[in-house]
């Protein structure tokens, strides 16, 4: 009964702020290592340390993803001067090509996020709207197609009120999406579907050690062959910046492509954000309708650039 009412609790919660649990189980254990062309190294996992110095992988590039130098100073804010999508990265392949080897699909993409990364919140109307498909260019369209199935797909990683320390707990999922007993959301996304991407945005519900636990993510994503796409959020919900400070900060020590859609939506009035009159409490952490299309317009650039990258196309 009183698993019920654990389990009753976590559904009915709604994309409202919370402390998340601290995970109970460390991700399962991951393939054996498999090395493709030497130009990066990726950290043996056995039990991960989710501590502040816990070592991400780096990827040796002549041409960073972020160009602008990036410290961990809190009144550091250089990140708002970042392109709003990524810029070329080649050594991307790299990560693709090992995630090929052990079994990720090259037409399977996942997002890490809450309700704002919900299929009818994002990206959803790429695989309902034909329309809207046929209005863009040959190059997005064909990027589209490549992931077709992947746009609305409901996943125990896009969900209410999910933070990253929920996405490493094994009760988030609550058994649905398929997702199996003592697994993260994370585990089971990675064994369900096998993405070669990921899109993390999160944080408006964010926790004590969210930089800690979003480097956790990075490190299984990045053992398992998947890329990263790293992405800023519109709100200041934590009133400092911090939370796309840290985004920017990791996407620097990993060396992976930043989606900054906090700079894409900076001409809107209030960076086209809103209070819902139903929770009054969360404040301006909606996005308008406006703000919803360049959301979804952004992100989809960024998965093609990404996936291009990674392709070598």
């Amino acid at each position: 009964m009183k698993n019920f009412i654990v389990t009753l609790f976590v559904f009915l919660i709604a994309c409202a702020p919370q402390v998340t649990p601290p995970p109970t189980q460390p991700p399962t254990e991951t393939p054996a290592r498999i090395v493709p062309t030497p130009r990066y190294d990726i950290p043996t996992q056995g039990q991960p340390t989710v501590t502040p110095e816990a070592t991400g992988t780096k990827l040796t590039t002549s041409t960073p993803t972020i160009a602008t130098t990036i410290t961990s100073t809190p009144e550091s804010n250089a990140w708002m001067d970042l392109p709003i999508l990524p810029e070329p990265d080649s050594n991307l392949r790299a990560i693709y090509e090992k995630g090929l080897a052990l079994g990720n699909s090259p037409n399977a993409f996942s997002i890490f996020g809450d309700c704002q990364a919900e299929p009818q919140e994002f990206l959803g109307v790429y695989d309902t709207d034909p329309a809207l498909v046929a209005s863009l260019s040959p190059e997005l369209q064909e990027t589209v197609a490549n992931f077709a199935g992947s746009f609305e797909r409901e996943s125990p990683t896009a969900q209410d009120g999910t933070t990253p320390g929920a996405l490493l707990w094994d009760q988030w999922h609550r058994g649905e999406y398929g997702c199996q007993f003592g697994e993260t959301p994370v585990d089971c996304e990675l064994r369900t579907h096998r993405p070669s991407f990921v899109i993390i945005q999160i944080g408006s519900h964010f926790e004590s050690r969210n930089t800690d636990y979003l480097r956790r993510i990075i490190n299984q994503l990045l053992e398992q062959g998947v890329i990263p796409i790293l992405a800023t959020k519109a709100d200041n919900r934590e009133k400092d910046f911090r939370i796309n400070r840290d985004m920017a900060l990791l996407a620097n020590e990993f060396d992976l492509p930043l989606w900054n859609f906090w700079a894409a939506v900076s001409d809107l009035p209030n960076r086209g954000l809103f209070t819902r009159k139903d929770r009054p409490l969360q404040g301006d952490i909606y996005l308008t309708d406006e703000a919803k299309v360049i959301h979804r317009e952004t992100g989809l650039d960024a998965l093609n650039i990404v996936w291009r990258m990674a392709t070598g196309q």
